[in-house]
Formats: C-alpha cells, sequence, structure tokens
C-alpha cells in the first residue's frame, strides 16, 4: 500500500466573515413550548442568579425587566409576590429543566449541599433530580441524550 500524499497548496487564504457573530446558546432547556412564568417572593434575587445561573447555567436577561433567565429555547420569568404570606401556587407540577448531565447536576447539588430526591421513572433509563428553587418552586433536572 502506497503513503497517501497532500495536493500542493492552491495558496487561497480564508476569508473573514463580515456578519455578526451569534453567540452560543445556554447549554439548558427548559420543558415549555412557551416562557415560564414563577413566583418569587422580593428581595432573594442573588440567591435565584446562583442556583440558576451558577448552577444550571441559564443567562441572566438583562434586557428584560424583572428577573428573567434564558434558557435554550424559552424564558422563565418571575413574577416578585410583595405579600408576606406563603405564596400560592397554581399546581405543584415540579418545572422540568433538561440539562446536559445528571450526574454532574447530581455532583453540583453534593458540592453545594442543596437537598434533591432522585426518582427512577417507569420506563428503563428514565432518571431525574427533583428539588426545590431559592423560591420554593419545584424544580425537576432531566438529562437530554441529542441525536446527531
Amino acid at each position: 500500500m502506497e503513503p497517501l500524499e497532500l495536493e500542493p497548496s492552491t495558496g487561497l487564504q480564508p476569508v473573514n466573515d463580515p456578519r455578526p457573530q451569534m453567540d452560543e446558546p445556554p447549554p439548558v432547556r427548559l420543558v415549555a413550548v412557551e416562557d415560564v412564568r414563577l413566583p418569587t417572593p422580593p428581595d432573594i434575587e442573588p440567591q435565584l442568579d446562583a442556583f440558576y445561573v451558577g448552577l444550571w447555567q441559564f443567562e441572566r436577561d438583562a434586557g428584560e425587566p424583572g428577573i428573567v433567565y434564558r434558557a435554550e429555547n424559552v424564558r422563565l420569568r418571575f413574577d416578585v409576590v410583595a405579600e408576606r404570606k406563603p405564596i400560592e401556587r397554581e399546581t405543584l407540577r415540579p418545572q422540568g429543566i433538561e440539562v446536559l448531565s445528571l450526574a454532574a447536576a447530581e455532583l453540583k447539588l453534593v458540592e453545594v449541599e442543596r437537598d434533591y430526591i432522585r426518582q427512577r421513572g417507569l420506563t428503563p433509563g428514565q432518571e431525574s433530580l427533583l428539588l426545590q428553587d431559592p423560591a420554593g418552586n419545584w424544580i425537576e433536572l432531566f438529562e437530554v441524550r441529542r441525536v446527531g
């Protein structure tokens, strides 16, 4: 078998693309078809930032009024409830968040000493982590397995 040889270069240099570069989307997705609204008590914005931006890599959307985080597909908006009584929620159904690695998510939760529940689904290999965010909203983390 003969070794492969490279053809001589044509001398062309790559051209810089003048179009503006788009930022990569955040590596998390919300399980939703439109923007999600969750309630929050006042004065816990730093804890929400540490939870959503620090742990799960959402992006804080500074162009929007209020507390808004951007995922790959939709936004997570928080409505500040000013009353000091317990927040009434319409449902106790957790908000689903798809992360790249459930094992890495679990490691992050252990490192920050945050309580969570590991759940196994009805189908083989279906696992999730259930926990509460700083505002008391239930969050369910799933591992996303992308084809491609």
